[in-house]
């Protein structure tokens, strides 16, 4: 990364931080470019510099959380993303607590930027937010699992949209379920528990 790449990152994240302590007391509709550049101490024609409006920053600050969250998984001494290479068939499956519970955890403590984002459509682009849960988990599970390549979109649109639905549901309630009650409703819903246990049979 030279200079001038590292000044726009630089800034691009004191907008993301800005917007993301705004949320904490404000609806987003409410919330003004004059407010979010006052907030990163950043003036308004460096703001027009980046973003077109403040949906466009909304967007980039969702992805930045949800880099951060997978991110977290690489700090480890062995991974879940490791793992998902050498781990026996028989305990690999897409949806399981130890990947549910911290991503319940993170999405409980941003509630107020997922709420943001399901409130905007215009930004709930799965394909360019989702792309390292895709390409770092699902992708080299269903591999493992022999998924046809052509059959592996529809997999990742199911598991994306149900997942993101449920979560919307618990996010529209204010997260008031335990981050336990949800991971047994998701288990529940997306877990493919037939065409895997298929699978592992050798049917």
């Amino acid at each position: 990364m030279n200079k001038s790449e590292s000044k726009y990152f630089n800034t691009a994240v004191l907008f993301d931080n800005a917007l993301i302590s705004l949320l904490e007391n404000k609806d987003f509709q409410y919330i003004s470019v004059k407010e979010i550049c006052q907030k990163a101490g950043v003036n308004r024609s460096t703001f027009y510099l980046h973003y077109d409006s403040v949906v466009d920053l909304l967007e980039e600050t969702t992805e930045y959380i949800n880099s951060q969250f997978l991110s977290s998984f690489e700090k480890t001494p062995t991974s879940f993303v490791d793992r998902i290479h050498e781990a026996p068939l028989g305990k690999l499956v897409l949806i399981n607590d130890e990947f549910l519970e911290p991503y319940l955890l993170f999405v409980k403590e941003h509630k107020s930027i997922f709420k943001a984002v399901f409130n905007n459509p215009e930004c709930l682009k799965a394909n360019q937010q989702l792309t390292r849960l895709k390409q770092d988990i699902l992708l080299p599970i269903m591999k493992r699992f022999r998924i046809p390549q052509e059959e592996q979109k529809y997999w990742i649109s199911y598991y994306i949209s149900g997942i993101t639905a449920i979560i919307k549901e618990w996010i529209i309630g204010d997260c008031k379920e335990s981050v336990e009650q949800m991971i047994t409703i998701i288990t529940q819903c997306v877990r493919p528990r037939n065409t895997l246990d298929d699978k592992l049979s050798g049917v």
